[in-house]
């Protein structure tokens, strides 16, 4: 899922939310009707609060774990909304995409968050194998 993410990001012209979800959609783990959704959340929603990639993993996690999911894992998702963040800071101490991408424009902003969009694909594949 990551060098998928990975590639829609840096030549697909997806956004970090984006790549994310796209790669999450080829792999079988949500719906397609999320990327458009996905969209919203680029750039720390346009606003640079959280994180992009890390939304996309929370929305990938609400399908799995939010109420009446087709997974039957309901109510669990708050749990897994804090392990994202938890297993996120624990690499880059912060979620919030102004902090992340500091000072970063044009190809040096996508190769500095290309890295947190692997991990929040690591971090997705690590809930849902272990299901936390």
């Amino acid at each position: 899922m990551k060098d998928k993410a990975i590639e829609y990001y840096m030549n697909g012209g997806c956004s970090c939310s984006e790549s994310v979800i796209k790669a999450a959609i080829d792999e079988g783990l949500c719906d397609k009707s999320l990327l458009a959704a996905a969209s919203a959340f680029s750039g720390g929603m346009s606003s640079g609060c959280v994180c992009g990639a890390v939304a996309a993993a929370q929305i990938i996690s609400g399908i799995h774990f939010g109420r009446e999911n087709h997974f039957g894992n309901e109510n669990t998702a708050r749990e897994k909304a804090a392990f994202i963040v938890d297993e996120f800071k624990k690499k880059h101490k912060v979620t919030c995409c102004r902090v992340l991408s500091k000072g970063l424009q044009g190809i040096e902003r996508k190769q500095n968050c290309s890295k947190y969009v692997a991990d929040a694909c690591d971090i997705v594949e690590q809930l849902l194998k272990v299901k936390v």
